[in-house]
């Protein structure tokens, strides 16, 4: 088998996946507000493992990654595919194919969606033992804040992974007090809505193995609440973590603040562009 697949060929490959699977992802995300408020779904062996797994072994080491460390989270991302083996580059961007996009539109109900060739905030993610991401809702907006961002998906490429190695994700009801866990299993591509009380976050890694992610964000013209509003992607902690609430509250209102001052935001921005040097 020729493992090298193109974009086209990758998204031709999920789109079959997720056609297969539709009405039971439908129904799933559907049923899943009653959880913790935040619908959700995921679907398990979504590439051939020999596929899955050229991704798994050329993704890459944290050295050739940006370290994101602050009271909030501790993780590697980077968005530098022209360093890195072409597969990357072609499954991210197959999860923004137009059919894809397609067919999750039917299998959320949300419509009226676009694809992020920005990845603002999207692209390869790693976590090693001891990185966590802390509950928070995301950037409502892209970068020129013309439209909201309205779901979140996530595809997993950390073999052997199981709920106690951590790196799970995590869903929150709206008072970050209680969560639902979605383990973090190899080849699997979970989607998530997002709106302002869509509360998520990656719980510790506790093992010595990295958990591999490639991240994507759909955005829409259209409010997914059904009126204006806008938020940066804001914090909060885990609810034992009292103290660190207070301080994640002031940070998040001070962040909002900068945006009402200057709203494209301050400090460089994590965007791809073609052969880029990030």
């Amino acid at each position: 088998m020729n493992l090298m697949k193109t974009q086209k060929e990758l998204a031709i490959i999920i789109i079959d996946c997720l056609t297969k699977y539709k009405l039971e992802l439908k129904d799933k995300f559907e049923s899943s507000i009653q959880e913790v408020g935040v619908r959700y779904c995921y679907l398990d062996d979504l590439l051939p493992d020999s596929i899955a797994n050229r991704i798994c072994s050329v993704f890459p080491d944290k050295v050739n990654m940006r370290l994101m460390s602050s009271f909030r989270e501790r993780k590697y991302t980077s968005k530098k595919f022209d360093q890195f083996d072409q597969i990357l580059k072609n499954m991210t961007f197959a999860i923004q194919d137009a059919g894809v996009i397609r067919l999750i539109e039917e299998i959320t109900g949300i419509v009226a969606q676009s694809p992020d060739p920005s990845l603002y905030a999207g692209g390869l993610s790693l976590m090693e033992k001891g990185n966590f991401l802390n509950p928070h809702i995301d950037n409502s907006h892209e970068m020129t804040r013309s439209m909201y961002r309205t779901l979140n998906l996530l595809y997993y490429v950390n073999k052997n992974w199981s709920f106690e190695k951590g790196g799970n994700l995590e869903l929150w009801d709206k008072k970050v007090k209680r969560n639902v866990t979605i383990e973090s299993q190899f080849n699997r591509l979970v989607i998530m809505e997002t709106n302002p009380w869509s509360w998520h976050s990656v719980s510790p890694v506790t093992a010595n193995e990295n958990r591999m992610c490639v991240s994507n964000y759909y955005f829409s013209k259209i409010s997914p609440i059904g009126r204006e509003y806008f938020n940066v992607t804001s914090f909060s902690a885990r609810p034992e973590q009292c103290f660190r609430r207070i301080v994640s509250g002031l940070d998040n209102g001070i962040r909002n603040m900068l945006r009402l001052i200057k709203p494209i935001g301050i400090g460089k921005k994590d965007i791809y562009v073609q052969n880029n040097n990030m």
